[in-house]
């Protein structure tokens, strides 16, 4: 048995591999293994055919900023005449379309405002559970928490803790790129370094709230970094309370370079292909076996490409984001309809299942038809 059989093998086993391990997999393994590997991986986790999606929004608190990010064209500078911070109005109008929309959460991120401290969060999440009990808020993300807490003076506990008291329901893993100090200081200087990041979410699962983490890959990083980055991740999935969650899902999604600084002073390009987009969703699975959903970013990288990776690892396709901006903005030009999202699911062979942001199932609202699967039984059996 060669190399990477035996790795291979470790990996059906469970086993946490190292980073050196990961290494020689990701540059030496066929394609056609790692999704193997990846798919029996999922099959343990999540065993059967059914592929989860969300209907979501994600809307901006604001789109002031600070951390001025070189692959970011979202945000605008303090005083710019485009800048802005979203009024209860304007939320009212997006929940309640979201709502109609059949959703149920709003995925709630922003800059880092010099003037936004943990008060005007509290108060925001406290205005918009008052109006919307049934709301679920998946909102702001370690870097942050980490700005809020520097404004407060406070400890990420402290800060954390104000917020889930005030209408928080999980953190997303945002903000997390490749959590490589050395890429940070390069393409994200104005936010957290990495082992602030980890030990945010570290905090968040000390007080049972569910997180997921992401990877932005694809600029500068090295394929070092990448294993390092699930390493790192897998880490602070163990270290959680048996009571906790913790991640729930992971997401890895390609740099989108279309007018970015980062392309433009770093020439930093996506060259991610969608073989090494798939290879990489497998690689996921294999580095981490303590994190039950992996999903696909067909935002990024395109329905076909998405589908492959069903057979690779992933079990999840994501939200039909009503509204996305950050990532469109530097290029990201794919949209699904509540119908498109549950057809590319079925094409791929899979049976689709809409979740909550805590994966658990959902019946579809009254307001999508039901597709009729009778007929793709061939498909799926």
């Amino acid at each position: 048995m060669n190399a990477s059989a035996l790795l291979l093998q470790r990996a059906l086993n469970r086993e946490f591999l190292t980073v050196e391990e990961g290494l020689f997999l990701f540059e030496n393994a066929s394609t056609a293994d790692l999704m193997y590997v990846g798919n029996q991986l999922r099959q343990y986790h999540v065993p059967g055919k059914t592929v989860t999606w969300i209907i979501d929004r994600n809307s901006n608190t604001t789109n002031v900023c600070i951390a001025s990010c070189k692959f970011c064209n979202f945000y605008r500078r303090p005083g710019h005449e485009e800048s802005y911070i979203t009024t209860i109005d304007e939320y009212k109008v997006k929940i309640e379309e979201t709502f109609a929309l059949g959703g149920e959460q709003l995925l709630l991120q922003g800059g880092h405002h010099p003037d936004l401290g943990l008060s005007f969060y509290c108060n925001l999440f406290q205005k918009l559970k008052s109006l919307y009990p049934e709301l679920k808020l998946h909102a702001l993300g370690p870097p942050e928490i980490a700005h809020i807490t520097k404004l407060e003076g406070s400890t990420h506990f402290e800060v954390l803790k104000a917020l889930k008291e005030a209408g928080l329901d999980s953190l997303p893993g945002a903000g997390a790129e490749i959590l490589s100090d050395r890429v940070r200081r390069l393409i994200s200087k104005g936010k957290c370094g990495s082992e602030e990041w980890l030990n945010i979410m570290r905090t968040a699962h000390q007080l049972d709230l569910t997180t997921s983490a992401t990877m932005m890959f694809g600029h500068i990083e090295t394929n070092v970094e990448r294993m390092q980055h699930l390493v790192d991740i897998r880490m602070v999935q163990a270290e959680k309370p048996s009571s906790a969650k913790g991640f729930l899902a992971f997401i890895p999604w390609p740099f989108q370079d279309q007018d970015t600084i980062l392309r433009k002073i770093k020439r930093a390009r996506n060259t991610c292909t969608g073989d090494e987009y798939v290879r990489m969703i497998a690689m996921t699975r294999i580095m981490l076996p303590n994190v039950i959903n992996i999903q696909a970013s067909w935002l990024t990288v395109g329905k076909s490409v998405a589908q492959v990776c069903l057979h690779a690892g992933a079990n999840d396709f994501g939200s039909i984001m009503i509204e996305e901006n950050v990532v469109s903005a530097a290029g990201a030009a794919f949209r699904f309809t509540a119908d498109g999202i549950q057809q590319a699911i079925i094409e791929a062979g899979y049976l689709p299942q809409l979740r909550n942001q805590q994966y658990e199932y959902r019946d579809l609202p009254e307001n999508i038809l039901q597709q009729d699967l009778d007929h793709q039984t061939m498909i799926v059996d």
